[in-house]
């Protein structure tokens, strides 16, 4: 019976291994990287706001870092479990999400419900170390997730609604490191909330005819392809005109510079891979260039402040 039992706990583990990967791959983990940076970002202009003495650019501390990424992580893992729960039959009868593992039977609703707690506790726990003010404002951060998931159904804007969530990230990292939310930091999570709309704007493309079928509501619904196309490119040119503003109020200088010409020329391919008759290439515009946007912008924020 013994040997039994000791042989059952390998397969319960790899169970529960297969379990927590399907978990993961439906909430799509791995896209943490769009966010992240951007919280990355905010850290790093807070703490060097107004410029450290000397002149010299300072680094948020190793602790403050560590529970920003937790409370990152947390926050963007409840935030897409509770947009699938919501979604569910939803998803279920789109031809495109049909195949994500809550409608699949792949997991259960009660299984994504528990990821969803326990990425709800991590987010608290992370706002609680950050200070009263992050502690505060997470149940503001976690109704914003809610009410993105029900937006589709009643407003087009519902790209700017996810634009908002995320932009929390750097809002929130920014109040971690200083301790109050100041209107400095304004244009980045305005940029942000330009860049997730835009981008959700192209990725909303793919659904526009199951969204017309089933009265569902957004811009490329709302205006079509071409009208949807245009709005996009400009949430994005406006998002490129914030970044440039933030050298105003920061010590920002060249290297920033080349990150925000950077991140316009990326924009600008994403949008030359896509026409209003040929939207074929729309995954690796949405998935590939953003990745890149967020993650060439914090490298050269890094090496401007510590150059």
């Amino acid at each position: 019976m013994v040997t039994d039992a000791r042989a059952r706990v390998p397969g319960l583990g790899r169970a529960l291994a297969r379990r927590t990967a399907v978990l993961l791959e439906m909430i799509k983990f791995s896209h943490t990287v769009f966010a992240l940076p951007f919280a990355g970002v905010g850290a790093l202009l807070a703490v060097n706001y107004p410029e450290a003495p000397g002149g010299l650019a300072a680094l948020p501390d190793a602790g403050t870092l560590g529970w920003i990424l937790a409370a990152m992580v947390g926050a963007r893992t409840a935030a897409m479990g509770l947009n699938r729960l919501i979604d569910h039959r939803i998803d279920a009868d789109n031809p495109r999400t049909a195949s994500r593992a809550l409608p699949a039977g792949l997991v259960t609703r009660g299984q994504v419900a528990a990821l969803v707690a326990v990425a709800t506790l991590l987010m608290l726990v992370a706002a609680a170390r950050l200070g009263p003010l992050c502690l505060a404002l997470a149940p503001v951060a976690l109704g914003c997730f809610t009410l993105y998931a029900y937006t589709k159904r009643f407003t087009s804007l519902s790209h700017v609604v996810l634009g908002v969530c995320l932009s929390g990230a750097p809002l929130g990292a920014w109040i971690a490191v200083r301790g109050t939310a100041d209107w400095a930091v304004a244009p980045l999570c305005l940029a942000v909330v330009c860049w997730l709309a835009g981008f959700d704007t192209l990725y909303a493309l793919q659904d526009l005819d199951f969204d017309r079928r089933a009265g569902l509501r957004s811009i490329p619904v709302r205006f079509g392809v071409p009208g949807a196309l245009r709005i996009a490119r400009a949430f994005h040119a406006a998002m490129v005109l914030l970044l440039a503003s933030l050298p105003v109020v920061f010590p920002l200088g060249a290297w920033y510079l080349a990150g925000v010409a950077a991140v316009a020329a990326l924009l600008a391919y994403e949008h030359s891979l896509l026409a209003p008759n040929d939207l074929s290439k729309l995954d690796i515009a949405f998935f590939n260039v953003n990745g890149t946007i967020s993650v060439t912008f914090f490298a050269t924020t890094l090496l401007d402040l510590v150059l």
